[in-house]
């Protein structure tokens, strides 16, 4: 990968791990008030929710919440799908950057 990639990858997973924040809150302070989750349950059954897991301990109870979810699962998993996507890739380059540097010491 050159210069310009690693640069991109980089502001890339910035934005979108700030857009996974946003989504994560967005979707707690909705469980909170809509369904009257406490801070911690609304928390818990957003990331839930989005890792797609699902344990069906806490499910949404009013007609609001149960449309919100459905399109809270779907724009979730892409923008998580996308942050685990970049996350490797960043890991990736972190290993080849390793492995150039070994490479000059010897």
């Amino acid at each position: 990968m050159d210069k310009k990639q690693i640069n991109q990858v980089n502001a890339y997973f910035g934005l979108v791990a700030a857009l996974a924040l946003s989504v994560l809150a967005v979707g707690t302070v909705f469980y909170h008030f809509v369904e009257k989750l406490s801070w911690l349950n609304a928390y818990y059954f957003s990331v839930i929710t989005l890792a797609t897991v699902g344990y069906g301990d806490i499910v949404p109870k009013t007609d609001i919440g149960k449309i919100f979810t459905t399109f809270y699962v779907l724009m979730g998993i892409g923008i998580i799908g996308l942050f685990a996507n970049l996350l490797i890739r960043r890991a990736a380059i972190n290993q080849s950057k390793r492995s150039e540097k070994r490479k000059k010491r010897k």
